[in-house]
């Protein structure tokens, strides 16, 4: 199901910019998942309600989260919402690397 792609918040948006000028493959990868998040909201890996960390659901207010890999180990998360019947969006949350990521849903 196609969607539109946004981020979460402001400061999301301008890091990923920054990422152009710091980290251009990372940047490109993260581009790259957005474009195809765009095309199909449901691309990523689903992720249980009862295993979504509980800070992350609080943080966001979340009732889903969505795993989309990216290479070497780096992880974006998101969230799909239908703010009205007409237009579903995915909503970046953040994007991490392995360690991070294994952190969060206390791999480690």
């Amino acid at each position: 199901m196609e969607g539109i792609v946004v981020f979460n918040d402001e400061s999301l948006k301008k890091a990923f910019e920054i990422l152009k000028d710091k980290d251009r493959d990372l940047y490109d990868q993260v581009d790259k998942a957005t474009d195809e998040i765009k095309k199909d909201v449901f691309c990523g890996r689903n992720v249980k309600k009862k295993l979504i960390p509980k800070e992350l659901s609080k943080k966001h207010n979340l009732d889903n989260l969505w795993i989309y890999n990216l290479r070497s180990g780096w992880r974006l998360l998101y969230s799909v919402s239908s703010p009205d019947k007409v237009k579903i969006l995915a909503i970046v949350l953040d994007w991490m690397n392995h360690k991070d990521y294994g952190k969060l849903f206390k791999f480690t």
